[in-house]
């Protein structure tokens, strides 16, 4: 079985794809099955969270491009740049994963969360996209204590 040791982001005509939601994408060594069908291992140094494009380097030179999987998330929008840097604040402050971009930022759907930014004045609505997290302060897009990570799109 070909082994993905390496990840790189410099890459031309990748042999296939593999399509991971945000969870399935934060990975060190599992059994993995691209798009099309080629069983390979992950075989990283450490855990790490794959980006969409990122592409893994097989041992026989192939590359399987990586594809974020849409997700349903919610779409955070708040009055002005000054409450929508309050509104981060806030989803900082409960360590959860967010996608932030120059007028809004993506988080998972979560009714709880919803009515806390909904109550601080921000708009949301549900949205499907891919989901990109930041990386955390210690290089990771998670809390130390998130959610059991070992499920999703393993073959």
């Amino acid at each position: 079985m070909p082994t993905a040791s390496s990840v790189t982001r410099h890459f031309d005509h990748p042999a296939d794809t593999i399509t991971l939601d945000e969870t399935a994408r934060h990975r060190r060594r599992v059994r993995m099955t691209s798009d099309s069908g080629i069983d390979f291992l992950l075989d990283l140094a450490e855990a790490r969270l794959l980006r969409h494009g990122d592409g893994l380097v097989l041992d026989d030179g192939r590359v399987i491009e990586v594809r974020a999987e849409p997700e349903d998330l919610m779409e955070v929008r708040g009055r002005d740049a000054r409450h929508l840097l309050a509104l981060a604040w806030q989803i900082g402050n409960r360590h959860l994963a967010a996608q932030i971009l120059p007028d809004r930022i993506l988080v998972r759907r979560d009714h709880v969360i919803r009515d806390m930014l909904e109550g601080l004045g921000a708009t949301v609505t549900d949205t499907r996209a891919p989901f990109d997290p930041e990386g955390g302060a210690y290089g990771d897009a998670r809390a130390p204590h998130g959610h059991d990570r070992h499920h999703g799109h393993e073959h």
